[in-house]
């Protein structure tokens, strides 16, 4: 990573933001913990998150809260026992073990994230790669499967599986929700929440942890349905490296609008434009303007997924994935009904009956006992099969043991007016990491200006919204301090610091993001006014106590400190 990740990181450890867990034991890789100033960062931007992706979603959205701990059967359905892997190596000299994709790009810096085990065994071979931290052979890559299992009670108790993800609650609690929510689509159901996976080798800081939180929504709707309501996003404007241009070996990126990327059919619903355009919204609210969105390859996507876009961010000079956006389709609710065996479609009704044909398979049960094990085998191979299926064998002329299927089995065709249909409804998921948010907005607001650091965080998502310090150690200047932090705690959340030189209270309120520092001085108490200094220019400027919460107000809303009050003295 880039110098600025490291200066970053240092930042962050020095100042209660985050640190390696478990350091007093050396660590463990991939596990974090978020301190003092960094947790009221996460929560900043979770609840900005919230505003975004639930509460301007016009009522569309609802949030839910399930469980970490998962049956097994949970992700039988959701096919995450089998593909939920990745590509290992181990050294066969010093055992170490490496995620063998990223092992070949950080060598080769090719990406090489769609090969399967044996091609990545030919290109570690055929470039020599060798173990980086002893020099040995590398060993025969093979999948490696990321949950971390656990068991659900004592001693033969069911085994079961940290989630992964918090989406299989969502869609497993899908029908309660729906008719509990009216019974209507679209319907989108959002979890924040922590996940859990046994990730190969964590790297980058919080970019790749073994536990953290995820905000995710699952988007539930009719895909026959494409309106949308894309009115106030439809002129934003989109950055995507498409699939196509990929493929040709090129990485130049496409401009759309979000109305393009619906009439352009560059997403293969317009709700995946509508969720992209919210996504960008949202990642420029934490003061990350330089993005762009990768279309996955087929071979690069999930299991569950359909089309997927991931959201790169361009941080500190480096690409980094801050959220990705999968059209699953009804691969879940499909999967959950199937292995659970309930029902987990919803009903459309239609405006007016409508006049159906309909197939029915019908069987001659005299003729099929005639023919003894015939026809058992008969009946075992049609069972489970649609009428359409059972057709096309007809058509076929399918036959066992020489006796075709058509002379006791036939199709019917008849008309039936029908008032609706079920089906399964489509999702489409946005999701992004809450501590890998955090991570981000953290190297990116890192600044340095002269001989000090500023954490420029966007002032909605800044720890404390204003700094109050009291110029000097006299009884007097102090009272006078506490009361002007006991007045803004009514609207802000106050830092009250009287430790130290002035200077070196600026420098901490820069460092951990404050926007404001407001000083009491002397003066203060002749003419009841206080300083306002500005986090970022360091420009001072002097208004009346009585004015202050209106002129903190002003500034919030984007007034410059110019505008406000009266030039002051710099007192740093």
């Amino acid at each position: 990573m880039s110098d600025v990740y490291n200066k970053a990181v240092e930042l962050a450890k020095r100042r209660g933001i985050f640190w390696p867990s478990y350091e007093i034991y050396g660590g463990i890789a991939g596990l974090y913990d978020i301190g003092p100033v960094g947790t009221m960062i996460k929560n900043k931007i979770v609840s900005l998150w919230r505003k975004y992706f639930v509460e301007s979603t016009m009522g569309m959205v609802v949030e839910v809260e399930t469980p970490m701990i998962t049956p097994e059967k949970v992700f039988e359905a959701s096919g995450h026992l089998k593909n939920f892997t990745d590509p290992v190596v181990q050294c066969s000299k010093c055992k170490k073990v490496f995620r063998a994709d990223h092992l070949v790009e950080e060598i080769l810096h090719k990406n090489v994230e769609s090969l399967s085990p044996s091609q990545l065994d030919s290109v570690i071979k055929e470039n020599g790669i060798k173990c980086p931290s002893c020099g040995g052979d590398l060993g025969e890559v093979r999948y490696f499967n990321l949950l971390f299992e656990t068991t659900i009670g004592p001693y033969t108790g069911e085994r079961g599986f940290l989630r992964p993800e918090t989406a299989q609650g969502m869609f497993t609690a899908f029908k309660r929700v729906f008719e509990s929510y009216r019974q209507r689509l679209p319907l989108g159901i959002a979890q924040i929440g922590r996940v859990a996976r046994n990730e190969i080798s964590p790297r980058q800081g919080l970019v790749r942890m073994r536990e953290f939180s995820i905000m995710e929504v699952e988007f539930f709707m009719d895909p026959k349905e494409t309106d949308v309501p894309l009115a106030d996003l439809e002129n934003d404007k989109v950055k995507i490296l498409r699939a196509q241009t990929k493929e040709a070996g090129r990485e130049e990126l496409d401009i759309f609008t979000v109305k393009e990327l619906v009439s352009e059919k560059v997403v293969v619903h317009p709700w995946m434009a509508y969720w992209m355009a919210k996504a960008s919204r949202f990642v420029n609210s934490l003061g990350i303007n330089e993005f762009f969105f990768e279309e996955k390859l087929p071979q690069e996507r999930a299991h569950y997924s359909k089309q997927t876009f991931d959201q790169i961010a361009i941080v500190g000079g480096e690409k980094v994935e801050i959220s990705g956006h999968a059209y699953r389709g009804d691969y879940d609710l499909s999967g959950h009904s199937r292995i659970s065996g309930q029902d987990l479609t919803v009903f459309k009704k239609y405006d007016t009956p409508q006049i159906v044909k309909k197939k029915t398979v019908v069987i001659n049960k005299q003729k099929i006992s005639s023919l003894k094990d015939v026809g058992k085998e008969i009946m075992k191979k049609i069972s489970g099969l649609t009428a359409e299926q059972i057709e096309e064998l007809i058509r076929q002329d399918f036959r066992v043991d020489s006796v075709p299927i058509s002379s006791v089995v036939s199709i019917t065709e008849r008309e039936e007016k029908v008032n609706g249909e079920k089906f399964f409804p489509h999702v489409v998921e946005p999701s992004f990491g809450v501590e890998r948010s955090l991570y981000l907005v953290v190297v990116n607001s890192y600044k340095e200006k002269k001989d000090r650091i500023i954490l420029s965080l966007p002032k909605d998502i800044a720890p404390y919204d204003v700094a109050v310090f009291p110029l000097l150690e006299r009884e007097e200047i102090i009272k006078k301090a506490k009361e002007i932090r006991d007045l803004l705690q009514a609207k802000y959340t106050v830092l009250y610091d009287e430790s130290g030189s002035i200077g070196k209270r600026y420098a901490r309120a820069d460092e951990i993001g404050i926007p404001f520092d407001i000083t009491v001085d002397p003066q203060s108490l002749d003419d009841a006014s206080v300083t306002i200094r500005d986090r970022d220019t360091w420009e001072q400027s002097r208004v009346k106590v009585d004015s202050l919460v209106c002129s903190l107000e002003k500034l919030f809303n984007g007034t410059k400190l110019n505008n406000i009050g009266e030039k002051a003295d710099n007192n740093e």
